[in-house]
């Protein structure tokens, strides 16, 4: 049923306004779903602005993330010592919260921009490169050899079998960077810089305008959720073959 998440939602939404009506808990700590919105309505040209920054602080940050771990993907495939070498460490850097990395960054890089796009990279390079390495070491030997015997090329290879064979893969991780992507810029921004919607939280927050703070929270949301989307309408248009096969389902 389609409709059964958004019905879930409306229905968790509505339950929340009639916590807040019946003052159950304080308006301080959990503003009702109208304040919220009438906080976003008010804040709409403001929000619009820092939103910018940190479309453009995340969209750096993804480019150059999906093109490291591409890349990063593609030599370690190639290489079977680079993988031995690197991937250990690859899977190593995850194991450091992003918390951590950002104060460091904005201390050896400022508050400008650099050390959000950074972080961004560091956040998204682990998925595409994960994603597209499994997929890329996921195709059945016998078939390489059989292209081999046939007297193929290893750039053909990879552009007919691996490629095509990784794309699920790819997509999925670029998925889940696309989404990281937002959070990493908030999360560079709530320590220093001077705009972005991390600033904006942290203005708010210090003004105990939680309502803001609730509709900057639900932005958030809505972009990770659009960039999400993007990334999917991508994979239909770079994937034809899969609509094909759902059809006769």
């Amino acid at each position: 049923m389609r409709l059964a998440a958004p019905i879930t939602l409306a229905v968790l939404i509505a339950i929340w306004q009639l916590v807040c009506m019946a003052g159950l808990v304080p308006g301080y700590m959990l503003p009702s779903p109208l304040a919220v919105v009438q906080a976003l309505v008010s804040d709409w040209p403001l929000l619009c602005e820092h939103a910018v920054t940190s479309l453009i602080e995340a969209g750096l940050g993804l480019a150059a993330g999906v093109a490291l771990g591409f890349i990063s993907a593609l030599l370690m495939d190639r290489f079977e010592v680079l993988y031995r070498a690197v991937y250990p460490l690859v899977v190593l850097t995850q194991t450091i919260p992003s918390v951590a990395i950002a104060p460091l960054l904005v201390l050896w890089f400022g508050y400008d921009m650099l050390p959000k796009v950074v972080l961004i990279v560091v956040t998204t390079f682990f998925p595409i490169t994960v994603g597209l390495l499994e997929g890329l070491r996921s195709v059945d030997p016998d078939e390489i050899d059989l292209l081999r015997s046939m007297g193929a090329t290893r750039g053909q290879i990879m552009r007919h079998v691996k490629l095509p064979a990784a794309l699920p893969q790819f997509f999925s991780g670029l998925k889940i960077s696309a989404a990281y992507a937002i959070v990493g810029a908030v999360i560079a921004e709530w320590l220093g810089g001077f705009s972005g919607l991390g600033v904006y939280m942290t203005r708010v927050r210090k003004a105990y305008s939680f309502d803001k703070m609730f509709a900057v929270i639900f932005l958030i949301s809505a972009l990770s959720l659009l960039l999400m989307w993007a990334v999917e309408a991508v994979r239909r248009i770079s994937m034809p073959w899969e609509r094909g096969e759902r059809k006769p389902q």
